[in-house]
């Protein structure tokens, strides 16, 4: 089964810790880049004819870094949120976040409500951003609401029942693993691993990831038979 652009692109924006240090600048510069570089890729994600994209910004893990970390940065999601969502309203776009909210502070949770709700009639690039998030944590959290049925009733207890599974998952920083993300929906997306830091990761690298993708062949378990060309050899005599 050939392929085509993928509908649904999930990014591991990973790197930005890197790019500080290689930049010689703060840690919080290199996230402050890294939210410049997520604006710019929804509006590649938009000019290029994507319908959803996921974009994995602080997991459960994270809390483990320093708290002067951990508050900066969300800190920073959070007004980076606010200040961003009127210009991706007017774009059509549809936000929606992803993870548990129970630890996050106040004015962040309130500035993803907010954003919610003044794009959640939008109908052009639906942009999920994954917050406190992991994937462990959400089958766990989806397994306590389930009784019982098949995987579509399943998946109807996940975060956001309505997100298509990524077609292609892409991840920047060298690094060649998934990191507890999107476990469930994962099963059969595409793999591209990039080695750009993610401020790094620019439109240009942004396609050739869309055009690596466009070379695979997706079977979902199925064989693809192939078809003989040209004449065949004769049979050898014994």
């Amino acid at each position: 089964m050939s392929v085509s652009g993928p509908r649904h692109v999930a990014l591991i924006c990973d790197g930005s810790r890197r790019w500080a240090e290689r930049e010689g600048v703060s840690i919080f510069a290199g996230h402050a880049a890294a939210a410049a570089a997520v604006l710019g890729r929804i509006e590649d994600a938009i000019a290029l004819g994507v319908s959803e994209l996921t974009l994995y910004a602080f997991s459960t893990e994270n809390w483990t870094r320093p708290p002067a970390e951990v508050e900066a940065l969300l800190t920073l999601i959070g007004e980076r949120i606010a200040l961003e969502t009127p210009a991706l309203t007017l774009r059509g776009v549809q936000m929606r976040f992803l993870g548990r909210r129970d630890r996050l502070p106040s004015a962040l949770a309130i500035a993803l409500a907010a954003a919610e709700q003044a794009t959640g009639a939008n109908t052009g690039l639906k942009v999920f951003v994954a917050i406190d998030y992991g994937g462990r944590a959400e089958i766990l959290d989806a397994a306590r609401r389930f009784t019982d049925g098949t995987e579509s009733e399943f998946a109807a207890c996940l975060y956001a029942p309505d997100m298509h599974d990524p077609d292609l998952i892409i991840r920047t920083g060298g690094e060649q693993r998934l990191s507890n993300y999107l476990l469930w929906q994962a099963a059969y997306a595409e793999l591209v691993f990039r080695t750009e830091l993610w401020p790094d990761f620019d439109r240009g690298a942004f396609e050739a990831c869309l055009d690596e993708y466009a070379r695979r062949q997706r079977r979902f378990g199925q064989r693809i038979e192939t078809v003989p060309t040209g004449t065949p050899d004769p049979p050898r005599q014994p």
